[in-house]
Order: C-alpha cells, then structure tokens, then sequence
C-alpha cells in the first residue's frame, strides 16, 4: 500500500487516496472469490467448483470488485491514519474507488480528523465564584434524613396530625359516579408526604381510628386522566389507624449505629466536611463553567458533524447501559416518555457539542501551555481508584484505559490552569441583585453563557449532561 494524496477538505474532513498494488488487490479478490464462490450457480459446475476466470467472464471483471474493496478499505484507511500521523476522531467514509489500467486499486477515503483550534485569551478571565459556606441546617438536615430513615412508626390512640401515617380505606367519586383507579383499601399514608391529589392528606389531621370523613379535592388540571382533569372529587375515606413515627434518640448510640464513628460529634464533623468537599467541588466547577464559556466564545474550531455525531452515539449507548443497570431497557425508557431515539439524539446533540468545545479549548490550552501528563500522574490516579473501590490497582491498571486515563487527568491539569489563572469575583450582594432586578430591561447586562463540562477524573461518577432528564423511581 502507498498513500498517494492527502487534501484537507472543510469541516475538518481530509481526503486521503491510498494505492493498493495488483499483487494486493488480485489477493483480495480471490479471497472474495473464495468466500462466495459456494453461491455462485455457473451452469456445467457443481456450486463452488466454477474457477474465478469463469465467473468473471459470465457475471464481469468487477463481480468480485465491491467484497474485495470491503476487505481492503479498513486495512487502507488504517495503513494511512499511522502513515499520515492522522488524529482522526469519527468514523470514516468511502469517497471513490477506481481500478486503474495495470489492475491497482485506489481508493480514497474521507477521514474526520481533530479540528485546529485558534484560541483567544484564556488566562486572567473574570467570573463570579460562589462562596462556600457549610450552615448548621444543612448539617441537621442530613441527620434528621438518616433519623428519619431509621426511624419506626407505633400506633397511637390519638388525633392525627402532621408526620402521622393514618392506615385507611377510600373511594373516590366525581358527580356521585365512582371512577377507576380511585379506591384502596388499607393503604398507608403519611401526612405530609404529597403522595395523593393536593388538598387531600391535609383534611386527615384531627382524624382518629374509626371516623368516616368526606375529603373534598379538584384534580390538578394537568392531571393524567382526561376525564378526570381539573374536576371536582369526593372520597369517602375509612380511617383505621394512626400510627406516630418515633426517631431515634440523637446521641452517641445514633451516631455508632448510623455510622464508623463513637460519638455524635464526630458524626456531625464528617457530615460537614463532606458537604464542604461537595459545595466546593460544585463551586469550582461552576466557576470553570463561566470560564470555559469566556474561552469558547473567542475560540476557532471547526467541528466537523461526524464528530458530534459519535459523540451522541456514545452518549446514547453510556445512557443505555446506566438504565439497563437499574433493569431498565433503554427501549422501554423511550417509550415511557414518548420519545423515538432520533428524538433523544436531538435532545443530547446541543449537550454532547458544548462537551465538545470544552475539551478541545482545554486540549489547546494544555499544548499552549506545555501541560503534560506524567508516570507519576497515572500512578496517582490509578491509586485513588483502588482506594475508591477497594480493590487492588492492579486490577484498576488492567481495568482503565491508559489512553482515557491520560486524557482525563489532561483536561484536569488544564482546568486547574485556567482557574489558578483565572480573577474569582465575590457574589453580588442581595441589595445588588434587587438593583439589578428593578432596572430596566435595556439596562440589564445580557447573563454569560455556561456550558456544562465534567472535569472529574474517570474514577468518579461522570453526569451525562449531554443526555435528557434520567428516569426517576416513582
């Protein structure tokens, strides 16, 4: 094989015409002659005795041409990615094929290569960076959402009031006709949960075991049941039980229950230093996402479709494997919502084209820059792993991909640079924002534009913020 012309084309496309001599091509074709001769009828043959020059002469010369050129494409496209040191970065397409007069073939192919990127400023951009804070409510509320969990419910001789769950019968009616799917029977409800039709736990406080009560709601107009939607309904409710929720004690003994800690203290200093990795984390990369927009709003790429278009597709497929862990299938997801998968595509593309941008701003920036990934980085990164999952790193080093590894703790370097370089503003303040709010339209400053891009490394849990909304557990 030889390359015999490489012409760059828009859209950071490259022609690249691959020679692939007779002997080769003669080669091929009785590979393909091999493989299909079983199926050829030649009358006078038995099937798959017929010589080559026979079926050549009575189907043409070119009869094996198109299993041949199917055989040798990929073989030429790779032979000229390594040749011409392509970076290529979507699936190539066949242009044209021609057998020249002394029975070579040439073939060229359309490669999709990494686009050159022109930067404009990066380094000492400004942007607002949120402050973080850890709030005493914050902290109490993580615990009291672990009380509650662990908590126990015991039947009371009481009133009902908010927090109880009240075990009950019911049947609904609308215009003194029983509708479908309105009626339980010993159903459990806690008050306050926002479980049934708005306006309708409310009217259970003071209930006791045994009273008969008439719950008066309107369905929400949006509600599923056309028949049904925003019209007036009256449930007979049997009350049979009030049951109360009793917490856990907030002591020490919670605290060594619930957790690996001796005291509630301790407990309570773990939670905040967890909301403090967790808000800062979430900070910096809102702070990067200001950044990156300023970066790619002065950035000159072309990006070719293919590109974007395998970036959806891996989308769609990381997609789908995360719903068919949770015994989901993807299909089954697309129906629930009313969705075709070109649809999905559509509603992932403008998501998977910011990630896009992202990463190769932050390629350039670390080629500008000299930014660079060493053994030492890898073996950080690798390490991290294992202590994150437990196992042993050299079942992380034969599990990551190097070269995705690599590319991760890149773009990871370059964020680090682009923020360590960048001017963090402080927050407005409240009577700033109402400022704000109350000038004129024309006077508003128009909002910077963010884009959304994970710069985690690939041990942590990666957001598809390309994708739609998840499927949600009802």
């Amino acid at each position: 094989m030889e390359v015999k012309n490489l012409e760059k084309r828009e859209n950071s496309a490259v022609a690249v015409t691959v020679t692939i001599s007779p002997e080769e091509f003669d080669k091929a074709l009785t590979a393909a002659y091999k493989k299909t001769k079983n199926s050829i009828y030649i009358p006078g043959f038995r099937k798959g005795k017929a010589p080559r020059t026979i079926i050549e002469k009575m189907y043409g010369e070119g009869v094996f041409y198109d299993d041949a050129i199917n055989e040798l494409a990929p073989e030429a496209y790779m032979y000229a990615v390594k040749e011409k040191e392509l970076k290529v970065v979507a699936a190539p397409s066949l242009e044209n094929a021609n057998v020249t007069d002394d029975k070579a073939l040439e073939l060229t192919i359309i490669a999709v290569v990494y686009p050159e990127v022109t930067l404009g400023q990066y380094k000492g951009l400004e942007a607002v960076r949120k402050e973080v804070k850890v709030e005493d409510y914050e902290i109490e509320a993580e615990i009291n959402t672990l009380r509650d969990r662990n908590s126990s419910i015991e039947t009371v001789d009481r009133e009902a009031k908010f927090g109880d769950t009240v075990v009950i019968d019911y049947e609904g009616f609308n215009e003194g006709v029983a509708f479908d799917g309105g009626k339980g029977e010993g159903y459990s409800l806690e008050i306050g949960s926002n479980t049934f039709i708005p306006g309708f736990e409310v009217q259970l406080i003071g209930a006791k075991a045994g009273d008969d009560i008439d719950v008066n709601v309107t369905f929400p107009t949006e509600y599923h049941s056309e028949e049904l939607a925003g019209k007036p309904a009256l449930f007979k409710v049997k009350v049979h039980e009030v049951k109360e929720k009793i917490l856990p004690e907030l002591d020490d003994e919670f605290a060594k229950d619930v957790s690996e800690f001796d005291t509630l203290e301790e407990y309570k200093k773990s939670i905040y230093d967890k909301l403090l990795e967790k808000k800062t984390n979430d900070s910096r990369d809102a702070f990067l996402d200001l950044l990156l927009a300023q970066i790619e709003e002065n950035m000159q790429a072309d990006i070719n479709e293919g590109m974007i278009d395998e970036r959806v597709d891996r989308v769609v497929e990381d997609y789908a494997q995360r719903l068919a862990s949770q015994g989901m299938p993807f299909e089954q997801y697309l129906q629930m919502f009313g969705m075709t998968l070109e649809q999905f595509k559509a509603q992932s593309r403008p998501g998977a084209e910011k990630q896009i941008k992202s990463e190769l701003a932050l390629t350039k920036i670390a080629e500008l820059e000299n930014i660079t990934v060493t053994e030492e980085d890898k073996d950080k990164e690798y390490q991290k792993m294992a202590d994150m999952y437990h196992v042993e790193l050299e079942s992380v080093k034969e599990f990551f991909d190097v070269e995705i590894l690599t590319d991760s703790i890149l773009m990871t370097k370059a964020a680090d640079f682009v923020i360590e370089n960048a001017v963090a503003l402080p927050e407005p303040k409240e009577e700033e924002k109402a400022e704000e709010a109350e000038a004129p339209a024309e006077e508003k400053k128009p909002a910077k534009k963010t884009t959304r891009k994970s710069t985690k490394k690939v041990a942590e849990p990666k957001e598809e913020e390309a994708a739609p909304a998840e499927a949600t557990e009802e």
